[in-house]
């Protein structure tokens, strides 16, 4: 066993200015969501879209500038970057770990992008844990990235709607070794590969490539490819794998699960968050519903601890507990202790 622990010194968080409507999204849907089951069932009022600036990586880098500025960490003291940004970039193979690290004075630090969907946060965090313990040279470790995925919904599309709250920011959180606080603790992630192509952006790849004759559709065909398997699956094994994660993380941390005082979700339709705060025992101010920014997909989880942060909901001695899942599938979950 080691006696190396790992904390959290800060967050960072960029959203964009521009906003889509529960009314907007009702709109796109030609009418077939009305504006009240896009806020009620849905459980979005509004959420953030990007402006013309708003690339993926140009977010991450405002992101990574917030948590510098709020913790006041030194960039030169980063000796790593893992950038949990999306695929869907400025440029194609361009890697944005390192395009951040430059933008933020991080010229100490070697940068390498992590994927895991919605996800990569909860995976990054882990990650990042095991990499400091294992290498003596890397004690200070920024995790950061953009998200813009909601550019390739296509709203008359009903079999996505569950991912209609796709939006647009970007998040940042610094690790230290030995930090002594706000630590780190267990984690589990679960991941189905039986799901592996069930959903995705359809044409851009080398299967379907972009042409002249599909470019119209191509910029918005995040599609489910296999509806009745994804449903069917999911149905069978989510929520037991979402709480096999939680419960997994708990007993590495050697804690119980009723400790937990706060919960960094991902955003979900209204009714399964719900339940899930039901079935742990946690009532609404022990969470934030996203329903102002909708799923800024692996940003979820730094945003809920940001803002929990912000509004005196996260004090010394809450036991935080992130969970996430992305597309692929994964599923995971953390345990994190704050305070001394």
């Amino acid at each position: 066993m080691t006696n190396i622990n790992v904390g959290i010194v800060g967050t960072g968080i960029y959203i964009p200015q521009g906003r889509m409507s529960a009314k907007d999204i009702s709109i796109a849907t030609k009418g077939f969501w009305t504006e009240n089951a896009v806020i009620e069932k849905l459980g979005i009022i509004e959420k953030p879209i990007p402006g013309n600036e708003d690339g993926t990586q140009e977010m991450g880098v405002k992101a990574g500038l917030d948590v510098l500025k709020n913790t006041g960490v030194n960039p030169k003291e980063i000796d790593l970057i893992l950038c949990i940004g999306e695929e869907w970039k400025e440029y194609p193979l361009t890697t944005s770990g390192i395009y951040i690290q430059e933008k933020i004075g991080a010229t100490n630090a070697w940068a390498i992008d992590i994927q895991q969907r919605c996800g990569t946060t909860v995976a990054a965090m882990k990650i990042a844990k095991d990499m400091m313990i294992a290498d003596e040279e890397i004690n200070t470790v920024m995790i950061v990235g953009g998200y813009r995925n909601g550019d390739f919904i296509d709203f008359t599309d009903n079999s996505v709607s569950f991912m209609f709250n796709l939006s647009a920011g970007a998040g940042a959180l610094i690790l230290k070794k030995n930090y002594g606080k706000n630590l780190l603790l267990g984690s589990h992630i679960i991941t189905d590969g039986t799901l592996a192509r069930d959903a995705g952006v359809e044409f851009g790849g080398t299967e379907k490539p972009i042409t002249k004759e599909n470019a119209d559709i191509a910029y918005k065909s995040l599609r489910v490819f296999d509806e009745k398997h994804m449903k069917n699956r999911l149905n069978d094994v989510s929520l037991d794998n979402w709480f096999l994660c939680i419960n997994r993380a708990f007993e590495k941390s050697g804690m119980s699960v009723n400790e937990i005082g706060y919960l960094a979700v991902l955003h979900f339709k209204r009714s399964m968050y719900e339940f899930m705060l039901e079935k742990l025992g946690l009532n609404k101010n022990q969470s934030i519903y996203l329903e102002n920014y909708g799923h800024i997909g692996q940003i979820d989880q730094i945003l809920s601890l940001h803002l929990a942060l912000e509004n005196g909901m996260i004090k010394d001695g809450t036991v935080i507990s992130m969970i996430a899942a992305g597309i692929g599938y994964a599923w995971g979950a953390n345990v994190i202790q704050w305070g001394s």
